[in-house]
């Protein structure tokens, strides 16, 4: 079952970096092009800061640094939660390897080139969710797949 665990975590970075390395070479840093107009848009931006441009705007010295360590500690602890579940596929391991596979795949952005490549533009209006790409997707799916498992997983009788 590991093998499958890789799998995810490969198939989630090869999306990934796929995405990325065409919009890199297909669209301008800074244009857009309108896929739903009203709704939904391509877009090349270089994001120097976390999800959703958290710390973009700091001046830090250590602000990619600090990225880096952080990405590379959450891929460790991943990699340790999955290998405490041993061989099996079930939920939890799915979500963990979706997780991983997006923190691999911003990771490597940020190790190559110092930001992290978004494109998918969702926006209302002027009201814009900031860009995002497939890494991050899969880090945001993962997530909430973890959080209703934990959520709604049946009550454990005590006593």
């Amino acid at each position: 079952m590991r093998k499958y665990q890789a799998l995810i975590a490969a198939a989630v970075i090869l999306l990934d970096r796929t995405t990325k390395l065409l919009v890199i070479s297909r669209i301008p840093v800074a244009h857009e092009i309108s896929i739903v107009p009203g709704l939904f848009q391509l877009s090349h931006w270089e994001n120097t800061g976390a999800a959703f441009s958290i710390f973009a705007d700091s001046s830090s010295p250590w602000r990619t640094a600090g990225l880096i360590g952080f990405s590379v500690v959450a891929c460790a602890v991943v990699c340790y939660l999955l290998w405490k579940r041993r061989n099996t596929l079930d939920l939890i391991a799915i979500s963990l390897c979706l997780i991983l596979g997006g923190a691999l795949g911003n990771l490597w952005d940020r190790l190559r080139q110092g930001t992290v490549t978004d494109f998918l533009d969702f926006y209302i209006g002027n009201h814009h969710w900031p860009p995002f790409n497939v890494a991050d997707s899969a880090i945001v799916v993962g997530a909430v797949l973890l959080m209703m498992k934990i959520l709604f997983a049946p009550k454990q009788k005590s006593g």
